[in-house]
């Protein structure tokens, strides 16, 4: 269950929009009704730190939906209160608990859940930003680069959910959200039971669906258990043919790729196994590539797939059919294509000659391999965590999102640590543990650091299965004793540079590590931000 609870929340100001990034499903005329007594008031502080701001509406569950600033971290909040609490509010709060256990930047992250009996209140995360069902009723159907990206998005956190073996049990246009800045987020779990991480799944085709159509995919009949008349009972239906089976998103609108659309319909077909989260999570990182960086047109998995050394797509090989029948097709045709041309230019005098294919202008001279080297670019972060092995309360573990977000202006710090830069002798270290979705040939990585005078080093391993808590911490660090290259000492420069990969080996999971903190320039501590991590590689 990821790191939300509550309801979509939106509203017009005279200010203009403020949409708080939330949990989907919107009030409406038959929403319970809200009971009055001991009803917030702005102004009011709950447990003594959550200052209530602004009530931006009830969701359709009947729960109070406010902004809020907590008052000792200073930082604004989403209040999600139901009153009475007690026996009424036990759901609500169960999946705040479940759901502050896992940490993922595309999850909405829960900060506290508190029942008072009289009421029940969550305080989560607050971001401005708008629903996937308001983005496409506003804008249309998305195009097939930002599809992907939002399905790669919500398929990592589901991930992140089901390696703790729950289960999200709500995933539709309206609990995926989308902020202002670009953050794909997932809201809204549930803890009735009633789902399984199959339908976690088949709901991932449904959303890429969703944004490919702008049409629902499951019928207007309500999913997961939502009650009827609200949420997704509202989303349109998708276009179908006298037997009710559903339009392809190619048939829907021009454009698709071919690859796209068979991977959103086999993850529809109930007669095809969808493959796990983290196998479909790898799969839509490796078809998430920004525009700039697409090296071949939109013709298919052949895009995917220039590199003649690249090993096998993660969800052909766990059984995903169109997809690998697709590829194996196209790449038929072109070797076919290929060994015709190459016959054809030798004349028709050696037909019983095995056709050689002749060297291109840009393969090696002298003798060497004769294999293309495949091209390097910069590689998509899958995921990234902080890793704080010596710290019992976590205060320091959110906010690792910020080292892969493209803004080099924040990212994510430690605090101030007194007496020297060894994190005040309480911590060996802390740092930002990487996954880049699947094995790849690595070449670089680039860590902007937010001053100079920092030490830290870089360190790989195989695993990345461990718990976000300080054991799990402290095991990953001892799981990853490999160093790339030469650590950094004491360095002079705000960047670090790691070049020392093997060229022979693929690399998932990497560990920066910083083992010293560089003073601050007003002398009143050690603190250090690391403001971007990049990857280079192919």
């Amino acid at each position: 269950m990821p790191s939300n609870t509550g309801p979509s929340i939106g509203t017009i100001t005279e200010g203009g929009r403020v949409t708080q990034v939330g949990e989907g499903q919107e009030a409406e005329e038959t929403s319970p009704a809200v009971v009055t007594f001991g009803a917030p008031s702005v102004g009011e502080l709950l447990a003594e730190r959550y200052e209530l701001v602004e009530h931006i509406n009830n969701d359709s569950a009947g729960r109070l939906v406010w902004r809020g600033v907590d008052v000792i971290l200073r930082r604004p909040v989403a209040v999600v209160l139901r009153y009475p609490g007690g026996d009424s509010a036990t759901e609500m709060l169960q999946a705040a608990v479940a759901a502050s256990r896992v940490i993922h930047p595309n999850l909405v992250g829960v900060y506290d859940a508190i029942d008072e009996d009289d009421r029940a209140y969550v305080v989560r995360e607050w971001v401005d930003g708008q629903s996937l069902r308001e983005l496409v009723a506003a804008d249309g159907p998305m195009d097939p680069t930002r599809a992907t990206a939002i399905g790669n998005a919500v398929a990592s956190a589901l991930a992140a959910v089901h390696a703790t073996g729950m289960v999200h049990g709500n995933l539709h246009p309206g609990t995926v959200m989308i902020s202002d800045d670009g953050r794909v987020v997932l809201a809204d779990a549930r803890t009735d039971g009633a789902d399984s991480q199959e339908s976690d799944l088949r709901a991932v085709g449904g959303v890429l669906y969703f944004a490919l159509t702008g049409h629902w995919p499951h019928g207007e009949a309500p999913l997961h258990g939502a009650t009827a008349g609200h949420g997704r009972a509202a989303l349109p239906d998708a276009v179908r043919d006298a037997s009710g089976a559903i339009a392809a998103p190619r048939q829907v609108r021009a454009g698709v790729p071919a690859y796209l659309d068979d991977l959103t319909m086999d993850l529809l077909d109930p007669e095809i196994a969808p493959p796990s989260s983290d196998v479909l999570a790898a799969e839509l990182s490796r078809l998430d590539i920004p525009a700039d960086e697409q090296f071949l047109e939109q013709a298919g998995p052949l895009r995917f797939t220039a590199d003649p050394g690249e090993e096998p797509s993660p969800l052909a090989a766990a059984g995903g059919r169109r997809v690998a029948m697709g590829i194996a097709g196209l790449l038929a045709v072109a070797l076919i294509g290929l060994l015709i041309g190459v016959n054809a230019l030798g004349g028709g005098d050696d037909g019983d000659k095995e056709p050689v294919a002749q060297p291109s202008s840009s393969a090696p001279a002298g003798g060497g391999s004769s294999e293309a080297a495949a091209p390097v670019r910069k590689l998509t972060i899958q995921d990234v965590r902080v890793i704080d092995p010596d710290s019992k309360d976590r205060a320091e573990v959110r906010d690792a999102e910020k080292v892969m977000d493209g803004n080099e202006d924040e990212g994510w710090e430690t605090q101030t640590y007194r007496n020297n830069g060894k994190f005040g002798g309480l911590k060996k270290g802390m740092g930002i543990w990487i996954d880049l979705g699947a094995p790849h040939t690595v070449k670089s990585l680039q860590a902007s650091l937010s001053s100079t005078g920092a030490s830290a080093e870089l360190r790989a391993g195989t695993n990345g299965e461990f718990p976000s808590t300080s054991k799990g911490d402290k095991d990953l660090v001892t799981a990853y004793p490999a160093v790339i290259g030469q650590p950094f000492e004491d360095h002079d420069g705000t960047t670090m540079t790691f070049n020392g990969f093997d060229p022979s080996q693929k690399y998932q999971y990497l560990l920066f590590w910083v083992t010293e903190l560089p003073k601050k320039d007003d002398g009143s501590g050690w603190k250090l931000g690391v403001q971007e991590i990049t990857v280079q590689g192919s």
